[in-house]
């Protein structure tokens, strides 16, 4: 009941508008299962946020519809989204939020999502799967590989089906720190990982600037103020010290010295704070997400500097340098995510700066000395990722198609 009332907190005019279509679509829902069951019919069906599709649910939908015709997959997107006729060039959609979509929601095999909230209505899905009013279909592709001990991924918090891992240690994390039965997590790599074996070279000159996101300031709810004044977001550590960066002389003249283009690009939860951030450098892009992809940055640049990013992860998975800055790291661990298995000291999968010297001097550095990756780097690599192949897409597509056995 605790729980029950927390959630109601945060409920909205969205959220009851959903519950209402929820209920609309019931009957229809019935007759559609009918039409499956005679017509021995079986629907996927696959999202990622409303507004997107370029993530690990967009790649396994194109995979389905090029290598696997004859699995009926939807694709569900806002038809308001600048990506809709992309994904349509691919295959079938399905409005985010309509009616259809809480019919495919009730009777598809199968829930595919890179994000754990993108269903129909995100707050009567949890109510329906967290309290087991149905049996829960999700199978969660992740956004990114988990790091920390977010107790929201925990099965007591989700009762999703199969959580699909893109590393050894998180796979062996979760498994035993989660709460998830046995059988419903599975080790068999992000199935974005399969571009990234064919994406053509970096740029050597592209550094890309792509911090995480902070909790207490781009969520509006009771924790907002408890860390840091919020009110001005110009006012907060995180707007400063990115500020100071992207308008540092000494980095300006890092990136004249060795010819480079700096793109800094902010989490998408921050996103909307990127028209305060300035700079007179004409070697750095403030980046949007309207202007810009994610995947073509990640694939393209050849140096990252991140925060606590899960991002991090991918750009070290094609084995290119990362670098950590971690200016806010007690503040992060408290009012956001606890720590978990991953040492960002200890990886060996990148470096940890804590000051805007100490980060300039490690970007200096990384290009000093070519970009190669280090002996080190390469043995920490393989341990970490112990599946390295393109055949990601293949493998989740198999264990889906054989209902979820042996994993």
């Amino acid at each position: 009941m605790r729980k029950i009332l927390h959630e109601l907190n945060y409920l909205k005019a969205a959220d009851f508008w959903q519950a209402f279509l929820m209920l609309v679509s019931l009957l229809p829902t019935l007759f559609y299962k009918i039409y499956l069951k005679i017509g021995k019919k079986k629907v996927w069906l696959i999202c990622e946020d409303k507004n997107e599709a370029c993530d690990n649910g967009f790649c396994f939908f194109t995979y389905l519809c090029r290598e696997h015709p004859e699995i009926d997959c939807r694709y569900a997107i806002s038809y308001k989204s600048p990506s809709l006729e992309k994904v349509r060039s691919v295959g079938r959609t399905v409005k985010y939020g309509s009616i259809m979509h809480w019919i495919l929601y009730f009777s598809c095999e199968y829930n595919i999502s890179s994000q754990k909230a993108c269903k129909p209505g995100a707050a009567v899905c949890y109510a329906l799967e967290v309290f087991g009013i149905i049996k829960s279909r999700f199978i969660f592709l992740q956004h990114g590989i988990t790091l920390n001990r977010g107790e929201w991924l925990f099965y007591e918090n989700t009762k999703m089906r199969l959580f699909i891992c893109g590393a050894k240690p998180e796979y062996e994390y979760i498994k035993k720190e989660f709460g998830y039965p046995d059988g419903h997590v599975a080790y068999l790599g992000f199935t974005r990982f399969d571009d990234y074996h064919t994406a053509p070279p970096a740029k050597k000159n592209r550094v890309l600037l792509m911090p995480s996101w902070r909790e207490w300031i781009a969520s509006k709810n009771e924790y907002s103020n408890k860390y840091e004044d919020t009110s001005d977001f110009t006012k907060t550590e995180y707007y400063q010290k990115y500020q100071e960066l992207i308008s540092s002389s000494r980095l300006a003249e890092i990136l004249q010295k060795y010819d480079l283009e700096l793109y800094f690009y902010p989490h998408r939860n921050m996103q909307k704070y990127i028209s305060l951030f300035h700079t007179d450098c004409r070697r750095v892009r403030i980046a949007d997400s309207k202007s810009y992809s994610i995947r073509e940055l990640l694939i393209s640049s050849a140096v990252m500097i991140t925060d606590y990013s899960s991002v991090a992860l991918d750009f070290a998975y094609m084995q290119k340098p990362v670098l950590y800055y971690q200016f806010d790291e007690a503040r992060f661990r408290e009012a956001q995510y606890a720590e978990g298995y991953f040492s960002y000291r200890g990886s060996g999968l990148g470096s940890v700066t804590t000051t805007l010297d100490e980060t300039l001097d490690a970007l200096d550095a990384v290009y000093a000395r070519g970009l190669s990756p280090t002996p080190e780097f390469l043995t920490a690599h393989k341990e970490f990722f112990e599946i390295y192949d393109k055949n990601n897409c293949e493998r989740t597509y198999t264990v889906l198609k054989n209902g979820l056995k042996g994993v």
